[in-house]
């Protein structure tokens, strides 16, 4: 695929594409989990949060170094300030960025100038939305190129005994949008590669699958590798439903 990805269609999607993401607080430990993960076959990666929070924009510089032509995905949960953290980023070498839905409409806006501006694709998260559905129709209206659905780690290890998933309202958010849709919070391995089916074409693997901002590494290192490449192989043989 392409490095670029702003204006990716769902049209575009025939098949499932992986983005691994590197939720470490380490470089060092990223630049290791990236080689794993392009060695497997990803399509994309992702300045995860903590690494984003510890290395800055510094990280995206490093990886875009080492993969010219990767599209890199920066989880900035933008709340405020947004072009100009959107600008930061891309002009560090992100193809992506990430806004909260719970910001004011004037920040998602903001972020979606800069997106145009230099050719980033705004992802729009919906976490915590009372009403995910109407929300992820609201942020297409504001103009992201992607609802990310999300169900957040704190919310689902508070609350157990709901059994949270993403895939619960991931149907229905794909039939109210017509921008591609990624699904993530708590998925196993199987759930996650089910996702395109349900027309959720871009796949993620991150924590708690492979890698963890509490614990680093939460699969052996030496397994990982084949672990990895099976589940990215898997979803590169999903057709996305329509």
């Amino acid at each position: 695929m392409a490095r670029r990805i702003r204006g990716l269609q769902r049209s575009d999607l025939e098949f499932g594409i992986v983005q691994v993401s590197l939720d470490l607080k380490h470089l060092d430990d990223a630049l290791r989990m990236a080689a794993i993960a392009m060695e497997a076959g990803a399509d994309w990666l992702e300045i995860g949060t903590p690494l984003a929070m510890a290395e800055g924009a510094h990280a995206v510089r490093r990886l875009r170094a080492e993969y010219p032509d990767t599209p890199l995905v920066a989880d900035l949960k933008i709340m405020d300030g947004g072009y100009g953290e959107a600008r930061m980023y891309a002009e560090a070498g992100a193809d992506a960025v990430v806004v909260m839905s719970r910001a004011h409409d004037a920040t998602i806006q903001r972020v979606c100038e800069a997106g145009a501006d230099f050719d980033v694709l705004v992802m729009g998260d919906d976490i915590a939305a009372p009403d995910r559905v109407a929300e992820a129709r609201r942020l297409e209206a504001l103009g992201v190129g992607m609802v990310l659905h999300h169900i957040g780690h704190d919310h689902r290890g508070m609350h157990p005994e709901l059994r949270l998933s993403p895939l619960t309202d991931l149907p229905a958010i794909v039939a109210a949008t017509t921008v591609p849709v990624q699904a993530v919070g708590g998925l196993s391995i199987d759930q996650a590669v089910s996702c395109p089916t349900i027309g959720a074409g871009v796949v993620v693997f991150g924590a708690p699958l492979a890698i963890s901002d509490e614990v680093g590494f939460t699969i052996n290192e030496g397994d990982m590798p084949k672990i990895l490449a099976d589940a990215i192989a898997r979803v590169h043989e999903t057709p996305v439903a329509r």
